[in-house]
């Protein structure tokens, strides 16, 4: 293994350093290979001894990324994934340490690996590599990551729709520049007063949560503590506002409720022109919100890391600012068109992929509908901009998109959230059967405590009447009369979701040279 010559096998040279049989703790053994992809991209394989069935996954990873670890995700329960029979690889996206974005301070490579060339070389030398070890190349490769992996797996439809028959892809980052700036951004700031303290503190939140499960619980006709569809929800902070002679353990201020309503709304500028697509928080989701909701003043919140790490280094195209604080980011239209223009090398919103249904391609998009990192409307936006692209009919023929209730970020939360997304994906691909129902579960200690179907959007699950609430076949599927109000897609940005202004970078003279060097996108910010 370590002697392969895997010259021109892509546009760099690769070396794989160290290779190795794993037997431990593993449900099958396989031979772990490490390499490096110049400049500096990491891949790690995992190649079974026996029993191979031809298939490869490749996994996704998160955050700014920086380390090499196959992580399977909502897949590591399918059948084949769990019985080792399929190859897999992934990579780090072109760096290595910290996940605070100095790695990309005059390092241009590494920002167009991390942006869209380190999965992609790194599939094509997986795939060269598997040939050599089993004598055959994959019959089929799939992709599944979630969230900057959801990204990576929307940017490989979009820019390279060979490389990957199915693709996984949940609660994607793919608007990357405003989700890492304005949307987390707002999290933190709109929560602060005047001096600078914090308004609303976490031990509100559950009094906030049990009062939205209050109003709205019962609407999809059924009170167990999810909402199927937080949309329908019309719930109102200001109910929540302490009465005379109200313990104040159990409501609000009004400057308090006001900041729940402004952390579901999401980013405006002074006007009321919205900086991201609205509903940034889905309501149902409050207990979540301590990604940017402080215990205690003074603590600083994940949600401003995000934003320093990412705006430091990465934000502005040859215009790194380490010394820039989230103080410093301006809640305008212009400042918006300013700062995301890195989006058309980093975002993955072009919602064309007629290049990948003609491959073959088949798209699974999943969400938690009570992520707190990633709103799904980001998600539901991106799905309808495909549909409208490409066409319903054919959209429909590759595409579809899961929503989960009760689910946070990649996983956890109240709802059923232990799933698989990658065989339903194999199923499409090779037997071609459409993907109809996934069965979530909560698991506690290691027994299933309930299970709840998802459908495809838009349908929803619909309790029968009979039997158990927890038992996932007491459901069938409901399509809603109503529909949400479209106007969250219109915002001051929604023309990123377009395939006119996307950009190839390469490194001239130390720096990021982007072409075409003149689209829509760069006319906004002159």
């Amino acid at each position: 293994m370590t002697g392969l010559d895997l010259d021109g096998v892509t546009d760099a040279s690769v070396t794989i350093s160290s290779a190795k049989v794993v037997t431990t703790d593993v449900f099958a053994p396989y031979c772990e290979a490490r390499g490096t992809i110049a400049p500096a991209n990491t891949i790690v394989m995992r190649l079974p001894v026996n029993g191979w069935t031809q298939r490869y996954v490749q996994t996704g990873c998160g955050g700014l990324c920086g380390s090499a670890n196959i992580n399977y995700g909502q897949a590591s329960t399918c059948p084949v994934v769990k019985d080792g029979t399929v190859a897999s690889a992934t990579t780090d996206m072109g760096h290595q340490g910290l996940n605070d974005g100095s790695w990309a301070l005059n390092n241009p490579q590494a920002q167009i690996d991390f942006a869209y060339r380190s999965v992609h070389v790194t599939s094509q030398v997986a795939k060269v590599v598997i040939g050599r070890f089993y004598g055959k190349r994959p019959a089929y490769s799939y992709f599944t990551g979630c969230s900057d992996g959801g990204r990576e797996a929307l940017m490989e439809a979009q820019r390279y729709p060979a490389d990957f028959d199915g693709i996984a892809a949940g609660a994607p980052a793919n608007n990357m520049v405003v989700q890492n700036t304005f949307h987390h951004a707002w999290n933190v700031l709109t929560n602060k007063g005047a001096d600078g303290d914090y308004i609303l503190l976490a031990d509100k939140l559950p009094v906030i949560h049990q009062a939205v499960l209050d109003a709205c619980d019962a609407l999809d006709g059924l009170k167990d503590g999810l909402l199927d569809d937080p949309r329908q929800c019309d719930f109102d902070p200001k109910t929540l506002v302490c009465e005379a002679g109200q313990a104040p353990s159990n409501c609000l201020t009004e400057a308090q409720a006001g900041v729940v309503q402004r952390l579901h709304d999401g980013a405006t500028d002074a006007k009321g022109r919205k900086l991201e697509p609205e509903i940034a928080h889905e309501w149902g989701s409050e207990l979540e919100w301590t990604l940017f909701v402080p215990a205690r003043q003074g603590q600083t919140v994940a949600s401003e890391n995000f934003v320093t790490s990412f705006t430091r280094y990465l934000a502005h195209t040859n215009a790194p600012d380490p010394d820039f604080r989230l103080s410093d980011l301006e809640f305008t239209v212009d400042s918006f068109w300013r700062t995301v223009q890195s989006s058309s090398y980093l975002a993955a919103l072009d919602p064309d992929l007629s290049a990948f249904a003609k491959s073959g391609g088949k798209l699974l998009l999943w969400h938690g509908w009570n992520d707190q990192h990633i709103s799904p409307q980001g998600t539901l936006a991106y799905y309808d901009a495909l549909r409208e692209a490409v066409g319903a009919k054919k959209a429909d023929s590759f595409a579809k998109l899961y929503l989960f209730p009760g689910v946070a970020h990649c996983g956890g939360g109240e709802g059923p959230n232990t799933f698989d997304v990658l065989t339903p994906v194999m199923a499409w691909t090779e037997t071609a059967t459409r993907p109809g129902k996934i069965t979530a579960s909560n698991i506690t200690n290691g027994t299933v405590t309930r299970t709840r179907p998802v459908f495809p959007y838009p349908k929803v699950a619909r309790y029968d009447g009979m039997g158990s609430v927890d038992d996932a076949s007491n459901f069938v599927a409901h399509t809603p009369h109503t529909k949400p109000d479209a106007d969250a897609y219109d915002w001051v940005g929604e023309r990123l979701f377009s395939s006119d202004y996307q950009t190839w970078c390469k490194v001239v003279d130390g720096s990021l040279v982007c072409r075409p060097k003149l689209t829509w996108l760069t006319q906004r910010a002159a």
